[in-house]
This record gives structure tokens, sequence and C-alpha cells, in this order.
């Protein structure tokens, strides 16, 4: 973590061989910020996850990652990002 510029999420053990995503902001004019996302993960079976990586994983994995980003811009552009905030 470097704030306020980067941070990453790195899972520690789950369903897959490894998942890191990081997280690259930097401030743009008129008070906006850029959110940059590096996400790299692989299936959990070597062969049998190659098939399935490019069959279907990528694809879910990026429909997921532009939701997510979706509901972060709505929730940052409103006032409701107050609740996620202590005492919120």
């Amino acid at each position: 973590m470097e704030p306020p510029v980067y941070f990453q999420d790195a899972m520690i053990e789950g369903a897959f061989r490894f998942m890191v995503h990081d997280h690259y902001l930097q401030s743009l004019p008129e008070s906006e910020t850029e959110m940059r996302d590096v996400f790299c993960f692989a299936a959990p079976l070597p062969l049998l996850g190659l098939v399935a990586e490019a069959g279907l994983l990528r694809r879910y994995m990026r429909r997921l990652l532009r939701e997510r980003n979706l509901a972060v811009k709505r929730i940052a552009e409103s006032t409701e990002w107050r609740r996620y905030l202590p005492g919120g």
C-alpha cells in the first residue's frame, strides 16, 4: 500500500491458484480521480484451468470488475460513501 496512490488485494487462500489485484489511483484536473486496475489470476488446476480461464473465467472476471467499478463510481460520486466511514 502507498496511500493515496496504490493498494493491492492478494488472495492468501481460496479457489484460485493465485489472485492479485492492484489498484492505481491518480489525481486528475477538476478534482477527479482515475483508478486503474491490474488483475492477475490463475485457475486452480493447471491444464484444465487453462481451458477454464480461456473459455469462461476471463470473461466472468472482466464483467465482475466492470460491475464493481461502476458500483464504486456510483458510491464515490454520491454522498453514499459516508456510510463506509466510522460513525457513518
